[in-house]
């Protein structure tokens, strides 16, 4: 199916509160005229988006020459309307290219985006030639390069990126720690792609393991498991999409899952090679039900990791980016981000639903969260209470939980007993998880500052009624009753729909509140449907993907393109009868 996006119309001007990666200098279209212009419509929560950051860095690489990559930040949370934290998040996931602050999202709406992320690209000539959403268009991306590059009329040089100083400190953005037989501590330093070794007063380097991208999640095997296994630690190397294993005697690294590439087809509960297996930003492990458990923050699941018989499966979640409890594996979540096992119990920081969850006798519950869109620092009964973003979580022995709630620089605890939550900690610097030692003390990695800190002994824990936030984007408005779901999506140049393994598109369809669906949900294959609304509002729940392979070619390559939408609706009496949804639109 391909549907056109009209006549060439020019590209709106780049405009916001501010500009990274320039020197401090606003960069505009006219500025770029002569140049072909990719804008990157991110938010640093976003894990599509993180991958997206991955896809596009071959391509600036290839043709930097003529082609200048902006990046327009376009914040969900709270948090990430902080120019500081924004700063940060620029570094820490290496972006090398200029970033537009959209604080306001002004060129979100004139761009006419409806998802993170969301690209567009701005011909050599100011004009707004193609825009698509979702991740995997790197492919098609290049050939749309390769037939703007043939047209001519280019610019070469001069690139608008100036890089930003770099920093002096132990630890760069570090993610997960846990400790060692000794009572050393293992540290993930993200943004210098390495594992460290501390001293147990986290003040003295006792070795770096390099050769990661990104690493997150540690977890420490059972000491019989390992033996068999023959390594001691897994570690989430989560831009490279494997899991690796570290001998701790000699600092050996090797590959234990995933084929290096990331996922782009579906896995079931049932056992499969580990090292064929295509993973997705592996976050943060457990080790639950005699297994590894893994946070597949990429695809919204977690998936099981049997180290002594080299397979893997899923365990939890559908891919669909929402918030669904239910007996697993039939259930929704939003980018897992930390796990936390306490007997029967395996504790989840879901973090872009803001949400507490758990997992026991094989069904998904939630403590805490609301959803997809409402987030805030509020204590109190759980039911009311909220989170912003968290990333790391902690059972303690006496079955309270500790949470790490990044993104309002707070430690929560949730009393499972009262069902209450309640601060212990903030002012901190974006807290990414929290290590309980055999000791019994508490220790916070203080992602944003760098550091380990200890929890205070006796921290008391207070009240705190902040704000309460529900991510605002503009509504689409549509008629009470029949209405058209149409995703448009074209081809690259050069490719074709891939039916070879069965149809090549396929569409799932939700709502929340469900009420709002009357008619029309489910999965199917085609990417138009007629759907039946009910009066109301909400956001209906689109997650589409079409497969595509080059064509007329000896060993043809295959790709899949893929995006999630939580669209917030209106439905009227006089609304829309129609919604279309870009996957990927080319003006030809």
């Amino acid at each position: 199916m391909a549907i056109e996006l009209g006549p060439r119309v020019r590209a709106p001007e780049l405009r916001g509160r501010g500009w990274l990666n320039t020197g401090g200098e606003p960069v505009t279209l006219a500025d770029l005229r002569g140049k072909i212009v990719l804008l990157d419509f991110w938010t640093f929560c976003c894990i599509n988006c993180l991958h997206v950051l991955d896809e596009l860095r071959p391509l600036e690489q290839k043709y930097g020459d003529v082609l200048v990559v902006i990046g327009v930040h376009s914040p969900k949370f709270e948090h990430e309307r902080d120019p500081e934290a924004l700063a940060a998040a620029v570094e820490r996931y290496g972006v090398h290219h200029p970033v537009l602050d959209d604080v306001d999202m002004t060129m979100w709406q004139q761009y006419a985006a409806k998802a993170w992320p969301t690209l567009a690209v701005v011909d050599q000539r100011g004009y707004l030639v193609a825009s698509m959403a979702g991740e995997g268009h790197a492919e098609g991306l290049s050939r749309l390069i390769d037939e703007l590059v043939a047209e001519g009329g280019l610019r070469h040089g001069d690139s608008p990126y100036v890089p930003p100083a770099p920093a002096d400190t132990m630890l760069r953005f570090p993610g997960k720690a846990i400790e060692l037989p000794g009572g050393n501590l293992l540290v993930s330093d993200s943004a210098r792609h390495a594992i460290v070794e501390l001293t147990p007063s986290f003040d003295e380097v006792r070795r770096i393991v390099g050769g990661f991208a990104e690493p997150q999640g540690l977890l420490l095997l059972p000491e019989k498991t390992a033996e068999v296994a023959g390594y001691d630690v897994v570690v989430a190397d989560t831009v490279n999409h494997l899991l690796r294993g570290l001998k701790l005697d000699t600092g050996e690294v090797i590959t234990v899952a995933g084929s290096g590439k990331p996922w782009r087809s579906t896995v079931d509960d049932h056992a499969h090679d580990a090292l064929s297996a295509d993973l997705s930003s592996p976050w943060d492990l457990a080790w639950f039900d005699d297994k590894v458990i893994i946070a597949m923050a990429g695809i919204h699941q977690l998936w099981w990791f049997d180290p002594v018989r080299r397979t893997v499966g899923v365990y939890a979640g559908t891919t669909v980016e929402s918030l669904r409890d239910g007996p697993l594996p039939d259930v929704w979540m939003a980018q897992p981000s930390g796990l936390s096992a306490a007997g029967d119990r395996l504790w989840i920081a879901d973090s872009e639903t803001s949400a507490l969850r758990w997992i026991e006798d094989g069904e998904l519950h939630t403590a805490v969260g609301q959803g997809l869109f409402d987030f805030g620092h509020v204590d109190g009964p759980a039911a009311e209470a909220l989170l912003q973003h968290p990333l790391g979580v902690a059972a303690l022995p006496d079955g309270d939980v500790l949470i790490a709630d990044t993104y309002n620089g707070a430690i929560r605890r949730y009393d499972p007993l009262s069902k209450a939550v309640s601060t212990i900690d903030s002012g901190l610097s974006e807290p990414s998880d929290i290590l309980v030692t055999t000791a019994g003390q508490v220790l916070v990695v203080e992602s944003g500052a760098h550091r380990l800190v200890r929890l205070a002994p006796g921290a008391v824990s207070s009240q705190v009624s902040g704000e309460r936030h529900k991510t605002e984007r503009p509504p689409s408005y549509l008629a009470a009753g029949p209405v058209t779901l149409d995703v448009i999506f074209t081809p690259a140049p050069g490719q074709k729909l891939d039916e070879q393994f069965g149809p090549s598109t396929r569409l799932t369809v939700s709502a929340s509140p469900p009420s709002l669906l009357v008619e029309g949900g489910g999965v199917t294959t085609q990417l138009n449907r007629r759907l039946v609304l009910a009066e109301g509002t909400g956001v209906l729940q689109v997650v589409a993907q079409a497969a595509t392979c080059d064509a007329d070619v000896e060993h043809a390559a295959c790709h899949l393109t893929r995006q999630d939408w939580g669209v917030p609706i209106v439905v009227g009496s006089d609304g829309d009868v129609r919604l279309p949804l870009v996957l990927r639109g080319l003006d030809a």
